[in-house]
């Protein structure tokens, strides 16, 4: 299976703790990051506004938006079914998530609404350990 590519903030501490988890919980590599604001992030988002790209994380399930018509964008709440699903026992988040796709929303813009004083909260160390991690090196820092 190719690699979803994830969109994430590569400015928000709190954005790249929250996917370098995700990427710990997918051990099959089925989630691949991608910064915001680069030419490979562009092309996936490419016709969507600026502000509604940085204004949430983006799952895209294939090739680059304008290049592939067929490429499915996800964002914001509901991004959580897709993601879920391709992780190790996240089905069920994912079914419970579908199935309620208001609250969801509703989730994702509470904790992206304050994203930056959730992310002043974390220590150093964990913003470095989740750089490591979005860099493709070993979580442990080998």
């Amino acid at each position: 299976m190719t690699p979803v590519a994830i969109l994430y903030d590569p400015d928000c501490g709190f954005c790249r703790v929250s996917l370098a988890l995700l990427l710990c919980w997918d051990r099959r590599g089925r989630l691949r990051p991608v910064p915001l604001g680069g030419e490979e992030a562009d092309a996936f988002l490419a016709g969507m506004p600026e502000e509604q790209r940085m204004a949430s994380w983006h799952l895209v399930e294939s090739g680059p938006g304008a290049a592939r018509p067929s490429a499915a964008v996800h964002s914001a709440g509901a991004a959580f079914p897709p993601v879920f699903a391709l992780l190790p026992g996240g089905r069920p988040l994912a079914r419970l998530s579908a199935r309620f796709p208001g609250a969801s929303e509703r989730a994702y813009r509470l904790v992206a609404d304050h994203r930056s004083l959730l992310g002043r909260g974390l220590p150093a160390a964990a913003r470095r350990w989740a750089d490591r991690v979005l860099s493709g090196s070993r979580p442990d820092g080998r």
